[in-house]
């Protein structure tokens, strides 16, 4: 079994006996699965008893009480890569009905639906790497993971705190897009939805789907395997595997085009910039050392729906926030997009050519930074982010005695842990003292600038505000190889008809746009400008 091969693995660093806890009461909710003497494995379900104990918030939840949440049957596997080497295991579950089948329920205030995980968190000693990032992706993006935090029996065990996680799954409050059905062979039906990964080859329905044909980077040992996640791989037929393969190669071509900066015509035509851009942005808050090549999702729903390319949900970060000591290293400086292949170069796993590509696109690299100064304002802003770390830590401030009396860790390494506290609140202190520091940084290399080549053809853009028409005036001439982009506060880049052009001034029509602030760019071959614009 896979399970026992990581356990060769890490025995010699993690063969610790657990503490022994007198567990009976929690402020969290409690999960009890019961295996009924029968084992768990990492590549086959197994039937089990789930009691979740949960009187509503505020209410002392006792492991004697009736389990209003949830009381009933569970298929339950072990879950994750490295992270199986760890004694605290990671866990899948689905819910069923008494007949085996999948059961579609509410657990905690989230969404109905039968898949969930249990993160464990044992080496990330703040218990909130995973919950913090979920919670920032959730604000900003279309879907990002729901999480509830819990204290976890098995077996009649204590196990300490875990994090229940929404599993990725196309669903209407998950992955939004088309359910595929086996029939869905041709025309728009055949267009998605699609859910593809990037990720190590382990799992039960993962090791599935094709190589890229262009490598990451030139000269590169390493292949870019993208694998089937819907529709499952024991269900995706031949035809719709055809389809996505053949949508991705256009789209990577796309890429390896001399004109791949087209608005039209290039990588846009097939990707979704907004939410792209969203993807890039918390995986290099968190500093996330495997964003772009393990644990990275992408979609697409139907071509009447959109069509292109979505990236996210987003998934794992046990090990972002400066939570590693190898390669990209635990600092808060550096961009995991640009250095990752440079400092880790030997790793199976690389940085696809696609994202370096992307930052070398100027309109896409001055719509990120936008995006992010936005974000700065209010999502991701100091106060906002420390009070949350302090919102999780408050309410697991009685739970992290008893987790770190079942796993004594604290002042101790856990692999790859690139700072160790000695006791929980120096993990969360350092925590929030690392996030500050990577504001810091961020805000340094995405900062927006406002240099004009020429500073003696001066411009004026009248009338502003204006309802419709907007006239650009320039001194001299028309520079000959300006382009002009226009974006809204949230990124959002927009189409704007010219209208009228002549030696001066260029006549744009915004009579389409919804009234709001509008950056409008314009971009020179050395430099560029920016201008706000109202809209009426």
């Amino acid at each position: 079994m896979r399970v026992l091969a990581s356990f060769i693995f890490f025995v010699f660093v993690y063969n610790k006996t657990s503490g022994q806890v007198d567990f009976k009461k929690s402020n969290l909710p409690i999960i009890i699965i019961n295996t009924n003497g029968n084992e768990i494995y990492d590549y086959v379900k197994t039937s089990a008893d789930l009691k979740i104990i949960y009187n509503g918030p505020g209410i002392e939840n006792d492991i004697n009480d009736v389990p209003k949440e949830y009381n009933g049957k569970i298929g339950i596997e072990y879950r994750g890569s490295s992270s199986l080497g760890f004694p605290k295991f990671p866990y899948g579950f689905e819910t069923r009905d008494e007949t085996g089948e999948d059961n579609s329920v509410s657990l905690l205030g989230m969404p109905k639906e039968s898949d969930w995980t249990l993160n464990a968190s044992y080496n990330d000693k703040s218990l909130m790497r995973d919950g913090l990032a979920y919670i920032l992706a959730g604000d900003i993006m279309d879907y990002a993971p729901r999480v509830r935090y819990s204290e976890v029996v098995v077996n009649d065990e204590y196990q300490g705190i875990y994090l229940l996680v929404e599993k990725i799954k196309r669903d209407k409050n998950r992955v939004d897009i088309a359910k595929l059905e086996p029939t869905d062979n041709d025309g728009d039906a055949l267009t998605g939805g699609y859910i593809i990964k990037l990720d190590k080859e382990t799992g039960s329905n993962s090791g599935q789907g094709w190589i890229s044909p262009f490598k990451p980077y030139t000269n590169a040992w390493q292949n870019t395997f993208f694998q089937f996640d819907y529709p499952k791989a024991s269900l995706i037929t031949q035809a719709q595997k055809d389809y996505i393969i053949n949508f991705m190669n256009k789209a990577e071509t796309s890429l390896k085009s001399s004109n791949y900066k087209d608005p039209i015509n290039g990588y846009r035509k097939y990707m979704d910039v907004e939410s792209l851009i969203d993807f890039i942005i918390i995986n290099e808050l968190t500093k996330n050392p495997d964003a772009y090549r393990l644990s990275t999702f992408m979609h697409k729903n139907r071509d009447s729906e959109g069509g292109k390319l979505k990236f996210g949900p987003v998934w794992d970060f046990n090990l972002g926030f400066g939570n590693v000591d190898y390669c990209t290293q635990g600092n808060p400086e550096g961009l995991v997009i640009l250095n990752f292949n440079d400092v880790c170069s030997d790793d199976y796993w690389v940085i696809h050519f696609w994202w370096k590509k992307f930052l070398e696109d100027e309109a896409f690299y001055s719509q990120l930074k936008m995006r992010w100064k936005t974000l700065r304002q209010k999502e991701f802003s100091e106060n906002r982010v420390n009070h949350l770390i302090d919102s999780i830590s408050v309410l697991l401030n009685k739970a992290q005695v008893r987790n770190f009396q079942k796993w004594p860790v604290l002042g101790q390494y856990v692999w790859p842990n690139y700072y160790i506290g000695n006791t929980y609140s120096e993990e969360v202190n350092h925590l929030k003292s690392w996030i500050d520091s990577r504001f810091a940084y961020l805000d340094k290399v995405w900062e927006i600038k406002t240099e004009v080549g020429d500073t003696t053809n001066y411009t004026q853009l009248l009338p502003n505000p204006t309802a419709d028409l907007l006239t650009i005036s320039f001194a001299k001439k028309v520079p000959k190889y300006l382009t002009i982009s226009l974006y809204d506060t949230n990124g959002s880049s927009f189409v704007v008809p010219i209208i009228d052009l002549d030696e001066n001034q260029i006549n744009l029509d915004l009579s389409n746009l919804p009234t709001g602030l509008f950056i409008l760019r314009m971009s020179y071959p050395e430099s560029s400008s920016y201008y706000k614009i109202v809209k009426i």
